[in-house]
């Protein structure tokens, strides 16, 4: 039992309501409740992530960077499209959403295709952060539309890709998912900027490469492919590695991430993968901030056994239970059935407290999450409703 020492000091560290509101709309919700419960307490906005969508805004907001844009190409070698990453408060870390640039979302479904999307942008972005001088890059690889086996993104990046009958890739011929089969080899990019960077890949997918598992069985269909292109586009991730001689890093957990992109970054540029929350609590320095806390409050769209699978709210959790501070999760939907006590989560709150519609509580889910942390700190704190 802490006692309590004035003025009370909170971190607000919420995960995205998604299809809502972002981290840091809800960590302002947040907050806005809870200084008209006690005008005086000491809080400390950390909007979170897990890597996935809303990484780079979460990490500039809760890290007091700044976001750059670039215009670069998009899933389809004919697209441009103006993506956005992150330059954390460090100045020296770079956050970037391949998404972003490669996402499945920027295309319509009828042009879904596997076989003709590319990671050329994503190689752009980490590009364009290795040319500004960062010595690090957390890069998130969730909602790809590619199964390219990051050989686009390598090719941006300026490393060598030699194809069969010792062909040199063009630099400005974007390759695609197609073009996998014919990919020899792909040399380390000795003189790139991109040499001198550590990658940090937030991945919380843990398919393999190749197999029934692996990137092109898994989400092939979801991109578009059909069981023929599956089949082939399978065959062709598992030559590259064996061409590169990088089967050891096909078998990694999250190889098979993001068509791929997974596996390159570990083959061709030395990256790590590990989980997104974890890399995002320790960019934001999550456990120093709740050194001294008080209370911790976090919250998503849905608390659920999905929650404690590598997502925000049951990283913070978990941290929080390991520092012995409270954490209260407020959400648009408890499911009673998880075992959230068990996983570090202190108490858990519907923002909804009276019956509404779905549609009702999206429109107004800031002012519900607003007034569930006034009301959650007003009790903690004894006091009485005005």
């Amino acid at each position: 039992m802490r006692f309590q020492i004035w003025p009370m000091r909170i971190v607000v560290a919420p995960d995205k309501f998604k299809g809502c509101l972002s981290a840091a709309e809800v960590a302002r919700a947040i907050e806005a409740g809870l200084r008209r419960a006690e005008p005086d307490a000491q809080i400390d906005s950390c909007p979170m992530a897990d890597g996935g969508e809303g990484t780079v805004e979460a990490l500039v907001t809760a890290t007091g960077g700044r976001f750059v844009f670039r215009r670069v190409i998009g899933p389809l070698p004919e697209m441009k499209v103006d993506a956005r990453f992150g330059i954390l408060g460090d100045a020296a870390t770079a956050v970037i959403e391949m998404s972003a640039a490669s996402g499945l979302a920027l295309l319509r479904t009828e042009d879904r295709d596997p076989m003709r999307t590319t990671t050329f942008g994503t190689g752009q972005l980490l590009m364009a952060a290795a040319q500004m001088g960062v010595s690090r890059i957390i890069l998130g690889i969730g909602g790809s539309a590619t199964i390219d086996g990051g050989v686009g993104c390598a090719q941006a990046c300026g490393l060598p890709v030699i194809l069969e009958g010792g062909e040199f890739v063009s630099p400005g011929e974007p390759l695609v998912g197609a073009d996998v089969e014919r990919v020899v080899l792909i040399k380390h990019g000795r003189g790139s900027p991109i040499e001198k960077v550590r990658i940090d890949v937030a991945c919380d997918v843990t398919d393999p490469l190749c197999g029934e598992g692996g990137a092109a069985a898994v989400y092939g269909p979801q991109k578009g492919a059909t069981p023929a292109q599956i089949r082939q586009l399978d065959a062709a991730l598992m030559q590259l590695a064996r061409r590169n001689g990088k089967l050891d890093q096909a078998k990694l957990r999250g190889a098979g991430a993001a068509g791929g992109l997974g596996f390159a970054m570990a083959a061709f540029f030395g990256a790590t993968l590990n989980s997104g929350v974890e890399i995002v609590m320790d960019a934001v320095r999550l456990c120093d901030r709740l050194a001294s806390a008080d209370l911790c409050l976090s919250g998503e769209g849905t608390l659920d056994a999905q929650s404690f699978r590598g997502k925000t709210v049951g990283g913070v959790a978990r941290m929080c239970r390991e520092i012995g501070v409270p954490c209260v999760v407020l959400a648009g939907r408890v499911d009673q059935k998880a075992d959230f006590l068990a996983q570090g989560v202190t108490a858990a709150f519907n923002i909804r407290e009276e019956p509404i519609t779905l549609e009702e509580s999206i429109k107004n889910a800031a002012e519900l999450i607003s007034a569930a942390a006034e009301k959650l700190l007003r009790s903690r704190l004894g006091k009485r409703d005005d």
